[in-house]
C-alpha cells in the first residue's frame, strides 16, 4: 500500500468541516428486510427502499456535523488520499438515569469501500473517543435494516437498557442500541 492509500482515522475539528466534506461521499444503500421490534420481539420483515443522499442533505449533515463539534461533540473523520470515505458522529451531551451514554448519531462508510473492515475501525475509534468524553456506553439508534443490524451485532451491540425517548421519536422504526465502551 503506497502512501496515497492509507488511511488515517481522526477527531476532526470544527473548521475541518466544510459544506463540500461530503460532497464526494456515496451514502448509498439499498434495504431489502427490515427488522420490526414489538416490545420484546424481534422479527425480519421484506420492506424495501433505498437511502442516498442528494447534495442538498450532504450540505445539511455538513452543517449538522460542524455544530456538533462545535458544541464539544466528536466528528471521527476516516480519509484517503485527503478525501472523506468514512465518518462517525458522538454528540457532545451525556445521557441516561447516571449520565453514562453518549449517542453515536451517524456512522457511514462510502458505498465503494464496504464490507472492507473501515466500518469496524470507525466504531471502535468511536467507542474510544466515547470513553474519552466519559461515557461508559454508547447509544444507537440503529437503522433498521438487516445489513446494519448484523454489523452492529457483530460490533457486540445490545438491546438498549434505558431508552432514549427524543433518539427514538426521531426514528420510531430504529432499534434502539447500546454496548459498553470498555470494549475500547
Amino acid at each position: 500500500m503506497g502512501a496515497n492509500t492509507e488511511i488515517a482515522i481522526n477527531r476532526m475539528a470544527e473548521e475541518d468541516i466544510m459544506d463540500t466534506l461530503l460532497q464526494d461521499f456515496n451514502r448509498y444503500q439499498k434495504t431489502t428486510h427490515v427488522f420490526v421490534q414489538d416490545g420484546e420481539e424481534i422479527t425480519v420483515m421484506k420492506d424495501e427502499f433505498i437511502d442516498d443522499w442528494d447534495e442538498g442533505k450532504k450540505q445539511k449533515i455538513s452543517a449538522d456535523l460542524r455544530r456538533t463539534a462545535a458544541a464539544g461533540g466528536a466528528v471521527i473523520g476516516a480519509r484517503r488520499a485527503g478525501m472523506l470515505i468514512g465518518f462517525a458522529v458522538l454528540e457532545p451531551e451525556r445521557f441516561g438515569k447516571k449520565d453514562v451514554y453518549l449517542e453515536l448519531s451517524y456512522i457511514h462508510v462510502s458505498r465503494e469501500l464496504r464490507g472492507q473492515g473501515l466500518g469496524k475501525k470507525l466504531f471502535q475509534k468511536s467507542l474510544q473517543t466515547a470513553k474519552e468524553m466519559g461515557a461508559t456506553k454508547l447509544y444507537i439508534g440503529a437503522h433498521p435494516s438487516v445489513d446494519t443490524q448484523k454489523f452492529y451485532q457483530e460490533m457486540g451491540c445490545v438491546l438498549a437498557k434505558e431508552i432514549n425517548q427524543k433518539i427514538y421519536q426521531r426514528e420510531p422504526r430504529d432499534l434502539q442500541l447500546e454496548i459498553p465502551t470498555k470494549e475500547a
